[in-house]
C-alpha cells in the first residue's frame, strides 16, 4: 500500500484529525492514536453504538492503535517523545499554545526528529485575533458566510446535514501532510502545517463569490446559479411525496428534458442564466413533476441525457446499486457496515483493517520501543 512504513502519532479527537489519519491508515500507515486518560477520544461516546464502539468512533478510527498517555505528567510526555522519535507524522488539534505549554510543540519535537511532519488542526489557525477561541463546524460555517447561502424557503439559515468545515480541514490537512512527506524525500526535513477550519471553509467559497468579488454584494440565494436561481438546479416534489433534484444547467441537458416534455420554447429562459426570469419554467417543472411518482421520474429521466438524482434517505443511499458496485459499503466480521476509502488506486489499493481499538489496547508498544 502507498503509505506502508509511515508511522503517524495522532493526538486529535472528534472529526477533522481522525478523518485525516483514517485515510492514511486505510492506505497502509501505522496510526497510533494517543488518547487522554478516562474517556479517551470523546468520539467513543458520541451517538449510537452497534457493537463495542459507537458508529461515530469506528467510522473514523478503524485500523488504528490506541495508547493512553497523561500528557500533563513527566512520564506521559517522556513516552510521547519516545513515540515521536520513530514517527513520520505528528497530528494535534489542541487550541494554539497548549502543545507548547505541555512541551510537545513543533520546535521541541523537531529537535528530536528533524524529519517529522507536524500538522496542527484548529478552528482558526495558530495566529490571528480568533486563534484562542473555541469553535466547532457550525460556528465556522456561520463566520465564513456559508450559512448565509444555505437557506430554506423562508429565507432563514439552515443547519447543513454534513459538517463541511470539519471534513475539509481533514482533507486539506491530508493534502498538506502528503506534500510535506513528498518534499522530505528530497530535503530530509519535515515541516509544520497549520490547518485552520475557517481558512478551509473560506477556500471552498470560490464558485459562489462572483457577486461579492465582482459587485461587492451578498449573493441572493434565491437567484444564484447553484442555490435556487436556476430551474435546472433545483429540487422538485413528485406525486407520491418523493423528490427529484435536477442538477445540470448545460444547454444540452436543458434541451434534452424540455424536448421530451414538449416545451422546448421554455429553454431560452434557462439559457439567459439564473434569475427571477426563470420562474415560468420553474412553475412548469413543479407542476410537471407532481404528475408522476418518484420511481416513474427516475425511469424516465434515466432514458434521457439529463443530470438528476432522487433525494434518497441515508438507508436508501447505502443500498444504492452504484455505491454497492463500487465497493463503498464494507462489512466487518460481525456484519457491521463501514464506508470505504474514496481514494482508489489501480496499484496498491487500500487494504482495510475494520477493527477499532479498545482504549489503551496497544500500550505494549511503549515497552517495545524501549527494548
Amino acid at each position: 500500500m502507498k503509505l506502508h512504513g509511515i508511522r503517524v502519532i495522532d493526538l486529535t479527537n472528534f472529526l477533522p484529525g481522525p478523518y485525516l489519519s483514517l485515510e492514511m491508515a486505510d492506505h497502509g500507515a501505522e496510526v497510533i492514536k494517543v488518547e487522554q486518560p478516562g474517556e479517551g477520544d470523546p468520539g467513543r461516546h458520541i451517538g449510537l453504538a452497534d457493537g463495542p464502539h459507537t458508529v461515530f468512533f469506528r467510522n473514523l478510527n478503524r485500523g488504528k492503535k490506541s495508547i493512553v498517555l497523561d500528557l500533563k505528567t513527566d512520564e506521559g510526555r517522556a513516552a510521547l517523545f519516545d513515540l515521536v522519535e520513530s514517527a513520520d507524522v505528528f497530528l494535534e488539534s489542541f487550541r494554539p499554545g497548549v502543545a507548547e505549554r505541555l512541551g510537545f510543540d513543533y520546535e521541541s519535537l523537531r529537535a528530536r526528529n528533524p524529519g517529522l511532519v507536524y500538522c496542527s488542526i484548529s478552528a482558526f489557525g495558530q495566529d490571528g485575533p480568533y486563534a484562542s477561541r473555541p469553535a466547532h463546524d457550525l460556528a465556522v460555517e456561520a463566520l465564513t458566510g456559508v450559512l448565509s447561502l444555505n437557506v430554506g424557503r423562508d429565507g432563514s439559515p439552515a443547519i447543513p446535514g454534513v459538517p463541511v468545515a470539519d471534513l475539509l480541514a481533514g482533507l486539506q490537512g491530508l493534502s498538506g501532510v502528503l506534500m510535506a512527506l513528498l518534499r522530505r524525500q528530497t530535503t530530509g526535513k519535515g515541516d509544520r502545517i497549520d490547518i485552520s477550519m475557517m481558512d478551509c471553509m473560506a477556500a471552498a467559497l470560490r464558485n459562489v463569490l462572483g457577486p461579492t468579488f465582482a459587485e461587492g454584494r451578498q449573493p441572493d440565494p434565491k437567484l444564484e446559479r447553484t442555490t435556487g436561481g436556476s430551474a435546472f438546479y433545483r429540487i422538485y416534489e413528485t406525486s407520491d411525496g418523493g423528490r427529484i433534484a435536477l442538477a445540470g444547467q448545460e444547454p444540452k441537458f436543458i434541451h434534452a428534458l424540455l424536448a421530451a416534455l414538449e416545451r422546448p420554447d421554455l429553454a431560452p429562459l434557462c439559457l439567459r442564466g439564473p434569475g427571477a426570469h426563470q420562474q415560468p419554467l420553474t412553475d412548469f417543472l413543479e407542476q410537471t413533476f407532481r404528475q408522476r411518482t418518484r420511481r416513474d421520474w427516475e425511469e424516465r429521466l434515466s432514458s434521457l441525457d439529463v443530470c438528476f438524482g432522487p433525494v434518497n434517505t441515508l438507508p436508501e443511499a447505502l443500498q444504492d446499486p452504484h455505491l454497492l458496485a463500487r465497493g463503498m459499503v464494507l462489512r466487518d466480521a460481525e456484519g457491521r457496515p463501514h464506508i470505504a476509502s474514496p481514494i482508489r488506486f489501480l496499484d496498491e489499493p487500500a487494504e482495510y483493517d475494520l477493527d477499532s481499538p479498545a482504549l489503551d489496547q496497544h500500550h505494549h508498544l511503549l515497552d517495545e520501543l524501549k527494548s
